[in-house]
């Protein structure tokens, strides 16, 4: 795993919209590299092997469909998804998973490296009540093999989410 300080990825090869979003908001955080490994069944679960980082502090983002409206949600890896939930969260009826093409053209990410920040479209974001309980978290810098760790007030911050129990286990 490489660490890289926001100065150190600023300069280097490796920029990412997310990392060039949060230096612009002049947030404090940290970028994890690790090898992608592309036979793993999971993005999530491999990035917190990776790190050496538990589960449920590694967020994976997920982009919904809630009543023809994208929808990003932002949930532990270690858990699922709640549709109803998340539609509660924004006031809607009706969930499903977007397409995943969609999801790329929406984001301007590809699958297993959609990243809450820095987004080509900014989408209304909700993440997981339980980010709360962590002095940071890791979500995905917009790369496979790439994760930035950041304060859980700053992600909700800079994406304006909303704060709700939409993940489970």
């Amino acid at each position: 795993m490489a660490k890289k300080s926001k100065k150190q990825q600023d300069k280097g090869p490796g920029g990412t919209p997310a990392t060039v979003a949060l230096t612009a908001a002049g947030v404090t955080y940290t970028v994890h590299a690790y090898d992608h490994d592309p036979a793993h069944p999971s993005y999530g679960e491999e990035a917190a092997e990776a790190m050496g980082v538990s589960p449920d502090r590694v967020f994976k983002t997920l982009v919904a469909d809630v009543d023809g409206i994208p929808t990003v949600a932002v949930v532990p890896v270690a858990g699922q998804l709640d549709l109803k939930a998340l539609a509660a969260a924004v006031g809607g009826k009706r969930a499903a998973m977007a397409d995943p093409a969609l999801a790329e053209r929406t984001t301007g990410y590809v699958r297993g490296g959609i990243s809450p920040l820095g987004q080509r479209k900014r989408l209304r974001t909700v993440l997981d009540a339980s980010a709360s309980a962590h002095a940071t978290i890791c979500v995905s810098a917009g790369r496979r093999g790439l994760e930035v760790e950041l304060a859980p007030d700053d992600l909700a911050k800079l994406t304006d989410a909303v704060l709700a129990p939409v993940g489970r286990a």
